[in-house]
């Protein structure tokens, strides 16, 4: 009934569809995440405009989206109301001063970096009789080291930071995606070789 692969673990092997699914996109991800990560780090300020202005339109939506649900589920919840106000206060703020938003968005990508490596961690550590979870460690280290640089050099330089490490974050992802894509393949061109 199983096919086990023994170069993969338990969860892996039980999963197949999703290791089909990753092993089909993991190179047109990890190639787009690649070139958005080299423009980041080859056009920094631009990066940051881009990323923060992405927040703050989402955060928008966010606020509408709340409000409409709380005019349409309950027009006296004061907790939805003030949700959906802070949210697109908070959305017209940084639209209006991009570089106060940049450094209060500094510290969400710092967040954010260090969220990024307790998952590559993770990742690495359940992968890890595996080569390929080196790279995976490798991504880690690099989302913690960034989180760090990015706490140390707040608040002067976030709009030059969040483009920069935005941009290696993203070529390190696309890296380990590519390999881990390739990592799989290589595994299942070998499993169809012994069915032959």
């Amino acid at each position: 009934m199983w096919k086990w692969h023994e170069d993969l673990n338990l969860e892996m092997n039980i999963n197949k569809n999703l290791v089909d699914n990753f092993k089909k996109h993991a190179k047109i991800s990890g190639t787009l995440f690649v070139l958005f990560g080299l423009a980041g780090i080859l056009f920094p300020s631009i990066m940051s405009l881009t990323t923060v202005l992405l927040v703050a339109y989402l955060m928008l939506f966010a606020g509408i989206s709340a409000g409409v649900m709380t005019y349409k589920s309950n027009r006296k919840d004061w907790v939805g109301w003030l949700k959906s106000f802070v949210l697109v206060l908070s959305s017209f703020f940084i639209l209006f001063y991009p570089i106060q938003g940049a450094a209060a968005l500094g510290l969400v990508f710092a967040i954010y970096f260090f969220t990024d490596a307790f998952a590559s961690f993770s990742l690495a550590l359940s992968l890890r009789p595996q080569k390929i979870w080196l790279v995976w460690l490798f991504n880690a280290i690099t989302s913690l080291a960034l989180g760090v640089l990015f706490v140390i050099g707040w608040p002067m330089s976030s709009l030059l930071l969040i483009g920069i490490l935005v941009g290696i974050s993203l070529l390190f992802d696309g890296i380990a995606l590519l390999l881990g894509g390739a990592f799989v393949q290589d595994i299942d061109d070998n499993n169809n070789g012994e069915k032959r």
